[in-house]
């Protein structure tokens, strides 16, 4: 696993109700990886999180905003539906095709045992109040809000 930039992959920035997050990456795809992560890591202890099994998954955006929404959504309906915690990102692609942006990623985890994954909070969704894809001679900074 990469750093993002600065030696920092994500951190929790202050919010009233929610979870914000800012994530890095020194590319579109590292800050892609560490929203991902940092998302989990909101949920439970990710390094408890075994790589027991590799999924792919290919989401759609019109932009890079929505690009990150359906991500993380993507991320979030595994958890709550195949009850899959995940703890490593791989982001292969993130490219531009018929006018829309595709990502395709590996990603790794196991399912959710509550014996041996804490629980944190509770994700209720992503949202895009407040989210920002900036882009500076660093790198990449993600900005999100989790409604937990």
């Amino acid at each position: 696993m990469s750093a993002g930039y600065g030696g920092k992959r994500f951190e929790f920035l202050e919010h009233t109700a929610d979870v914000y997050i800012a994530a890095y990456g020194g590319d579109l795809c590292k800050a892609f990886e560490n929203a991902a992560l940092a998302m989990f890591e909101t949920m439970t202890d990710t390094v408890d999180v075994r790589r027991e099994r590799e999924d792919i998954v290919e989401v759609e955006g019109e932009d890079l905003e929505s690009l990150l929404y359906n991500w993380l959504e993507n991320l979030l309906v595994k958890f709550e539906v195949e009850n899959m915690l995940y703890s490593e990102f791989n982001v292969l692609s993130i490219e531009r095709y018929d006018g829309k942006l595709r990502l395709k990623a590996k990603i790794y985890g196991e399912p959710f045992d509550p014996e041996r994954h804490k629980q944190k909070v509770g994700i209720k969704a992503v949202t895009y109040h407040r989210m920002e894809v900036n882009e500076t001679s660093e790198g990449i900074t993600l900005k999100f809000i989790l409604d937990i």
